[in-house]
């Protein structure tokens, strides 16, 4: 068996380092746009000097994308619970869980990806073409294999998760919205919980699954 790698204390800072370029960087992309956003904004939200901005990442698109592979990583593995024997009740709630919590603790990941996206994907459509496709299309595999089963009403895979996708991204990309609604403040645990349930039950009951 190979020993696990040592994490080294100049590969740590790098490490930190880099975390906290990104953090900045999720956020101003967020704000301003891939146009508005600079290295140096960035530089300043990390409390970093320019140049070691760019000792880590060579140019603005390099750092964007990172950003946006970063978004949907973490939603890759929300998505783990399809490659689990859970079927389609438990293995739905779960994810739709998962996003809601992401859509909570990641807001700014998402509008990124959101504002990328409603562009046309003039920087990741290679991604998109590639490793989203291929993502897409094995999540619909295991959706068409629970309605083969006769585990759940038969849907078109796609359409089940881009009504996920929408329903709990709304949550972060128009937070602003919601907040407004909601009394000039953000959703509490126990609305979040409610919407979390809400969610589920819709979903659920829509490809004719029980939610207790």
């Amino acid at each position: 068996m190979s020993a696990e790698p040592v994490l080294t204390r100049s590969s740590a800072k790098r490490s930190q380092k880099e975390k906290a370029i990104l953090k900045a960087a999720e956020k101003v992309f967020a704000e301003l746009g891939y146009a508005g956003a600079t290295t140096q904004l960035i530089a300043d939200a990390a409390s970093l000097p320019k140049a070691n901005v760019h000792y880590y990442f060579k140019t603005k698109q390099e750092i964007y994308r990172r950003v946006v592979y970063n978004i949907f990583d973490i939603w890759m593995e929300a998505a783990a619970v399809f490659d689990t024997d859970l079927g389609p009740k438990e293995s739905l709630s779960r994810y739709i869980d998962k996003k809601m919590d992401l859509a909570r603790s990641h807001p700014d990941g998402s509008k990124v990806w959101a504002a990328e996206i409603m562009q046309g994907a003039p920087i990741i459509q290679d991604y998109l073409e590639g490793e989203l496709l291929e993502w897409a299309n094995d999540r619909s595999a295991h959706i068409q294999r629970w309605i083969a089963n006769g585990e759940m009403d038969p849907i078109d895979p796609a359409h089940l998760l881009y009504m996920i996708w929408s329903t709990t991204q709304h949550y972060a990309d128009f937070g602003h919205q919601i907040n407004t609604l909601n009394g000039g403040k953000p959703l509490g645990d126990a609305q979040w919980n409610a919407a979390k349930l809400s969610i589920k039950t819709v979903i659920l009951k829509g490809v004719g699954l029980s939610v207790e």
